[in-house]
């Protein structure tokens, strides 16, 4: 019997990286990295698996919102930038034997022909309850997304 996808909403400045930017990547692929929260590291290696499905969240930018679908598609590794004295990302308690920051690499699906803006996602709230995007002081970069919630936001992506 197969596994279940799950889903998931990981969010991304798109000053720093875009929807378009993966979509421009080589085989539009990109290693997510830069996460540096417990909570999310442990999401990346308990619960994320290859093949399941991500909306692609732009956020902190004038219009936030799901602008895109992606695939995960690497189970979870060592993020190489807490390594790199000279990344952004860097992590000095942070050692080879020992990694305390991990990633996914994500595949560009598609990009929405109209984004499901934040504004859309809490007009629709009554339908949406308990997606973690919505809560008051959610400030995660990635959370689960549960099938029903996928599905409706699909639809109101047009997808």
């Amino acid at each position: 019997m197969p596994e279940k996808l799950s889903h998931w909403l990981m969010k991304s400045e798109p000053d720093t990286f875009s929807i378009d930017d993966l979509a421009r990547r080589p085989k539009q692929i990109e290693p997510w990295n830069g996460v540096r929260n417990y909570q999310v590291r442990n999401m990346f290696r308990d619960q994320m698996k290859r093949g399941d499905l991500s909306f692609f969240y732009h956020s902190s930018c004038p219009e936030p919102g799901i602008y895109g679908v992606m695939k995960i598609i690497s189970n979870a590794y060592p993020d190489p930038t807490q390594f790199d004295p000279k990344s952004d990302y860097y992590d000095a308690g942070s050692k080879q034997e020992e990694p305390r920051w991990l990633l996914v690499d994500v595949q560009f699906v598609q990009k929405l022909d109209k984004p499901v803006l934040l504004n859309t996602l809490r007009e629709h709230e009554a339908r949406l309850s308990g997606l973690r995007i919505l809560e008051k002081g959610t400030r995660l970069s990635v959370t689960p997304v549960q099938p029903a919630h996928w599905k409706y936001i699909c639809k109101l992506a047009g997808i």
